[in-house]
């Protein structure tokens, strides 16, 4: 792979590193800043504002795919992503230097809400813009490859937040970070976000998207084209559902559940997640390289059907693990499976759509998908718990990846088809071997050439 394809990869993804930065350390330091924007004693307003304001990011995600699909797709991708960028940055700037309560009673927290919404208009746009500037910009034997570092630089977003968190947990003290101390990881995310912006500036637009010409500028990107396309956007949905309830269920919910259920202590939970995140962001291009080779298809039903039948298994056998090891084999095992849908979903969207509808096609779907379902996992968990039949949960998120897997299994492949022409008369690339360099045409001889207009 050439050193541009290379750069398209990095600018591409590197933007939803800041972006799950900012979103991840949004949650893991609201327990530091929480008090700031409350009078002490409001116990309600507190959790209000760790839990109300973080669901109110994921209910914006729906309308952020909206409008940030619609400019992807009728300004372009590089548009797209460079106002995602700015938004996010944004919205880190404003919750860094946000007045606390003593200083400016409920406007903080109103500063803190808008900074919210804002973050949520960004990463509902950021998914769909990187995944289809990943996929566009990529040859077409690498697709699956290139769009794997999206959950690659999302992963990494969340490890560095928790890098950063242990950090100033072993440098400042506890009333620090109660005080100052939280604003750190919100003034490095704007900072982040501010070089990510001028890369942005300086990127190319795809290919695919400047040459396309089948649907009129007026028609791009709009709800009554995206309708055109009802049964692809279904798609997204049903192919998201069991994904991204398995995906928060071992991200986000795994530190929770490996402390309250498991009796871990809350270091050893920590350690378990970072260290299988980390193993799970370096399969990825593995991943996306293998689907390159066999097909979308094997991998996400691979991922459907053991997420069915072994969430219920691995989620018993973590609740009872009782140190480190055993819970890092099992949260291993659990994100392997897990590979299957994260490395190549991207660009299993975007292969969906045409090049007109396509970023609003992958957006405002898959935000839907990821509020109903992702967004409230840890919520759906926490009520099973609460209700003392925790197992529920697990055979809640396995119902989910069985719905999915029935759509696995009676969806076409995509990895062949022609980005500039799907829904033509040829949607599928000519056979070439899956894994070669593209970047430069392939020469053929006189006699095999075609001649103008076959």
């Amino acid at each position: 792979m050439g050193r541009q394809h290379w750069k398209k990869i990095w600018v591409g993804s590197a933007g939803n590193m800041v972006e799950w930065f900012d979103w991840f350390v949004y949650a893991s330091f609201a327990t530091y800043f929480a008090g700031a924007f409350f009078p002490s004693g409001d116990d309600t307003a507190k959790l209000m504002n760790t839990a109300g304001l973080f669901a109110v990011g994921f209910f914006m995600r729906p309308l952020g795919g909206w409008l940030l699909g619609r400019v992807g797709d009728r300004r372009g991708r590089k548009s797209a992503l460079t106002l995602t960028v700015t938004l996010m940055s944004a919205s880190a700037v404003l919750i860094a230097i946000a007045p606390t309560y003593a200083v400016a009673g409920y406007g903080g927290a109103a500063v803190l809400l808008v900074a919210r919404l804002l973050q949520g208009l960004s990463v509902g746009g950021e998914y769909a813009a990187s995944a289809t500037y990943l996929t566009e910009a990529s040859a077409p034997g690498r697709r699956g490859f290139a769009s794997s570092f999206q959950y690659v630089s999302m992963t990494a977003g969340q490890l560095v937040g928790l890098g950063l968190q242990i950090l100033l947990q072993h440098t400042l003290s506890d009333s620090a970070l109660h005080s100052w101390g939280w604003r750190i990881p919100f003034v490095v995310g704007a900072l982040g976000a501010a070089v990510i912006f001028y890369l942005r500036r300086n990127m190319l637009e795809t290919e695919v998207y400047e040459e396309s010409g089948e649907t009129s500028h007026e028609d791009r990107g709009t709800i009554k084209a995206l309708l055109r396309h009802k049964r692809e956007a279904f798609l997204v949905v049903a192919l998201t559902m069991g994904g991204t309830v398995a995906y928060y269920t071992y991200t986000t919910y795994l530190t929770k559940y490996l402390s309250n259920s498991a009796g871990l202590s809350k270091q050893t939970a920590t350690l378990v997640s970072f260290c299988a995140l980390f193993v799970f962001m370096c399969l990825q291009p593995l991943a996306g390289a293998l689907s390159d080779r066999i097909g979308r298809r094997p991998l996400l039903v691979t991922f459907a059907v053991g997420s069915t039948f072994l969430t219920v298994p691995i989620m018993t056998l973590l609740g009872h693990a009782g140190s480190f090891w055993p819970a890092l084999g099992l949260a291993l095992l659990a994100l392997i499976v897990v590979t299957g849908y994260t490395s190549i979903n991207a660009c299993v969207k975007a292969e969906l759509f045409p090049t007109g509808v396509r970023s609003l096609g992958v957006a405002l779907p898959y935000a839907i998908a990821n509020a109903l379902f992702g967004g409230t996992a840890e919520y759906v968990a926490l009520w099973f718990k609460k209700g003392g039949i925790e197992s529920g949960y697990y055979w809640y998120v396995a119902g989910c990846a069985a719905v999915s897997l029935i759509v696995y299994l009676t969806m076409r492949e995509t990895r062949d088809i022609d980005l500039k022409n799907v829904g033509g008369a040829a949607t599928v690339v000519p056979a070439r071997p899956a894994i070669e360099d593209t970047t430069e045409p392939a020469k053929s001889s006189p006699a095999q050439s075609s001649p103008p207009g076959v």
